[in-house]
């Protein structure tokens, strides 16, 4: 039997995951050094991207890498097929979403220590991407979290538009229509600030 190559193991490990990895726990789980690792990342990267027919397509976000179905399929696959978040999540996902960009500590200062991670699973799941911002981290959705969302849009403001939009609605997030109470403040610049009843049921 012939030695499996580096980037077929990689494209099984990514897609048996089913979740967003860092190199180094690709390293650990594979035994290849960081080098080695990245350079099979970006090759497996343009072999998918370069396979006729291929539903599949590798991609970075925040710093961990991922296998997901590619957008123009995405949007054809049916409802049950899609990822869902656990619920314990979603109320973090709003937040963020409805907010975007916001920082950790502000998210912690809704939800509490819980906080820090629920903002480490969303990563997990390349929903969020959280960006080093001083002493803390800026957080806002992704594409896979429109995806998963059913939002039409990856550009952020319109993706927080969107989300503002839905989160009244009937139908989107019933189970957090309860918990969010949506409301515009205006600021002493003039510029509107969103709020949010995140307050826990009793």
């Amino acid at each position: 039997m012939s030695e499996i190559s580096l980037d077929t193991l990689l494209e099984a490990t990514l897609f048996g995951a089913g979740k967003s990895l860092t190199v180094e726990e690709l390293c650990e789980s594979l035994g290849y050094d960081e080098e080695e690792m990245l350079d099979s990342l970006y090759s497996l990267r343009s072999t998918l991207k370069r396979r006729r027919g291929g539903a599949l397509q590798i991609v970075e976000i925040a710093n961990r890498w991922a296998i997901e179905v590619k957008p123009d399929i995405a949007e054809h696959l049916p409802k049950d097929a899609k990822t869902e978040l656990p619920v314990k999540l979603l109320k973090a996902a709003a937040l963020i979403a409805y907010h975007q960009p916001i920082s950790q500590s502000r998210l912690v200062e809704f939800l509490g220590q819980k906080a820090y991670d629920y903002v480490r699973e969303l990563a997990q799941y390349g929903m969020i991407d959280r960006r080093k911002d001083g002493n803390t981290r800026r957080l806002t959705t992704t594409r896979r979290f429109s995806e998963s969302f059913g939002c039409p849009y990856t550009d952020r403001k319109k993706v927080k538009a969107w989300f503002r939009e839905k989160v009244q609605e009937i139908g989107l997030l019933d189970d957090l229509k309860d918990h969010l109470i949506l409301e515009d403040e205006t600021n002493s610049e003039g510029s509107v600030q969103s709020t949010l009843d995140v307050s826990e049921e009793n």
